[in-house]
């Protein structure tokens, strides 16, 4: 295979010679496999050809441990030569694991089986999803932290509402915003509940931990005008495969108020064509929903599956371009695509601002259109109109006309 990359005699007996020699083809075969362009291929197995002459050279193993890699890492002039240098041996790591021990055991967590049993109880018994879960349990770290800091070897069940109140005020001083202080305090009254429950505490210390008021309906949600988002999805260039994506990304976002998540879960077999329907699995509500696919907005997924999708073995819809190619695994490639989008059609975009940017933005806008809020409702997967009710503060021309006259004023 390191033929496809390489001609020289010379060249290929070198990459055949060192401590990885017997697999460099195996490796060269990977990355072709997941979708390396040939020039970034060779870029990856000339990097691992280095370190496997490395290798070579300082160890008579037929294992390469973690310290030789480290010895390796620290002989490289600049950082990004290390770290590119570490994605190159983690390739050579998925394709000959057997020439890798397996590294050294991190220092045992001692809060680790107590958050287990945690993020358990929140699974299991408070049916919660994973990523609510996950900030609940940075909230949990930081009461245990502060508490083996400041209450050195002191069990839990030692805890009082003293205590308590002064790891609110720690927490508290963590965060600037009035929706993150008021989840701080919510998740550090679920955790000393949970102390409760699994009778690691006998008092109620969820009673010491005070309210936080935020109100939800405060601010204007960020939104954009209509005209700017059709600006944005109308400047995307279509001559390549990345825009032809990314156009059917953002009018997708755009008329269906999909969440970053639900877009990224998209199957092909969740498209329904002749119905013109898209279905929604498991939401953010726990359950499925049906959405419309509008004629712009089929006939650009279309052209994006038919022409521009790759060609691997996967039922996501929207793949990244960039090596190795597959589905999108985090929310943050979907919300720069959408804020890189906006910026190059000229849109001021608010510091932040991602995909959840377009559902605000269609949401507003249908209640600018005097659409029943149920509708928007139902569009974006509400499971209550009060959530909805956020959308209609923008719409200030209506909110004007039911306005009830002044006493004494001009009828």
């Amino acid at each position: 295979m390191l033929d496809l990359y390489f001609k020289y005699p010379g060249v290929l007996r070198r990459l055949r010679s060192g401590a990885l020699g017997g697999e460099m083809d195996r490796i060269a075969a990977h990355l072709s496999a997941i979708g390396y362009t040939r020039a970034s291929a060779k870029v990856y197995i000339s990097r691992i050809g280095r370190f496997s002459d490395f290798a070579a050279r300082n160890t008579l193993t037929a294992t390469i441990d973690q310290t030789e890699i480290d010895r390796f890492m620290s002989s490289l002039p600049t950082a990004s030569s290390r770290t590119a240098a570490g994605t190159a041996i983690e390739h050579a790591r998925r394709v000959a694991p057997e020439r890798f021990p397996i590294p050294c055991r991190p220092v045992a967590d001692p809060n680790g089986p107590l958050l287990t049993a945690y993020l358990e109880h929140l699974r299991q018994v408070r049916g919660l999803e994973p990523k609510t879960c996950e900030g609940m349990l940075v909230i949990a770290r930081r009461v245990l932290a502060w508490y083996g800091d400041q209450v050195p070897k002191q069990p839990l069940a030692a805890m009082t509402g003293e205590h308590v109140l002064a790891i609110v005020e720690h927490l508290l001083s963590m965060s600037s915003k009035d929706a993150t202080r008021s989840a701080s305090t919510s998740h550090t009254r679920t955790f000393l509940r949970f102390l409760r429950w699994a009778d690691l505490n006998d008092q109620d210390l969820a009673r010491f931990v005070p309210r936080t008021p935020c109100w939800r309906l405060a601010h204007l949600p960020p939104r954009l005008p209509w005209e700017d988002v059709r600006r944005a999805i109308d400047s995307i260039d279509l001559t390549t495969q990345r825009g032809v994506r990314d156009r059917a990304l953002l009018l997708l976002l755009a008329t269906t108020g999909m969440r970053n998540k639900e877009l990224r879960g998209l199957e092909l077999q969740d498209i329904r064509w002749r119905a013109a329907e898209l279905l929604v699995r498991r939401t953010k509500a726990r359950r499925d929903r049906v959405v419309p696919l509008m004629q712009e907005t089929g006939d650009a997924l279309a052209e994006y599956i038919l022409n521009a999708r790759p060609r691997i073995d996967s039922q996501r819809v929207f793949l990244c371009t960039v090596p190795p190619v597959g589905p999108f695994r985090t929310s943050s490639p979907i919300s720069r695509i959408v804020r890189s989008r906006l910026k190059r059609s000229g849109v001021d975009v608010p510091r932040g601002a991602g995909a959840h940017l377009m559902r605000h933005s269609l949401a507003t806008e249908l209640v600018s259109q005097r659409r029943p809020i149920n509708e928007v409702a139902d569009l974006l997967g509400h499971r209550s109109i009060d959530t909805t009710a956020i959308y209609v503060k923008v719409a200030v021309p209506q909110l004007a006309g039911v306005a009830l006259p002044f006493p004494g004023g001009a009828p």
